[in-house]
């Protein structure tokens, strides 16, 4: 049952996303802004943490488990070295996406001849 809700969750943010760059005149780049910050603002009253619990890992698969990412790192980070902490943390939780994203990039690249 975890896929199905997982599919749910995943389709579900697509939709909404399709339907704000269908019906209004905001590009790609405010969407996955307004995704990151809702994100954030759900992982901080843990309503984000409830629905991993209960869709499982499709619920960091979507752009706004970004935010809560970034959030939960920067809080942890905080904890443990103070102020300096808001920003390693951060770093720190998002440093393997990141790294991950450019590696396969760079790999698809190689294989792939760009458009003129």
């Amino acid at each position: 049952m975890t896929l199905v809700y997982s599919f749910l969750f995943c389709g579900t943010i697509c939709l909404i996303g399709q339907i704000i760059l269908d019906n209004t005149k905001l590009t790609p780049g405010h969407v996955t802004t307004i995704f990151v910050v809702l994100g954030a603002f759900l992982g901080i009253f843990n309503i984000y943490d409830k629905i991993v619990s209960i869709v499982g890992a499709g619920a960091n698969i979507p752009i706004v488990s970004f935010g809560n990412l970034l959030l939960n790192g920067t809080y942890t980070g905080y904890l443990e070295n103070g102020t300096l902490g808001l920003f390693t943390g951060m770093l720190a939780a998002v440093s393997a996406g990141v790294v991950s994203a450019v590696v396969f990039a760079f790999v698809a690249s190689i294989f792939t001849k760009p458009k003129d």
